[in-house]
């Protein structure tokens, strides 16, 4: 399982791929400020377009409210 493929440039790009979209979900998931349709929106796009929905979550998604 943990053989050659991890060494392979594809592999660990699909292993990164899939812990920034993890990540993305889980942040989507958490926050408080967001309802549940933009929730769902947001979730599919990370799910169904992972680098570049993780990319648009990032720039255009909930942002922190300042302190």
């Amino acid at each position: 399982m943990f053989g050659r493929e991890w060494s392979e440039p594809l592999g660990f790009a699909f292993a990164f791929a899939l812990l920034l979209a993890l990540w993305a979900i889980f942040s989507i998931v958490q926050n408080k400020e967001s309802g549940p349709f933009s929730k769902a929106l947001w979730s599919v796009l990370v799910l169904f377009v992972p680098i570049g929905g993780f990319l648009l979550w990032l720039l255009f998604g909930p942002k922190a409210p300042p302190k």
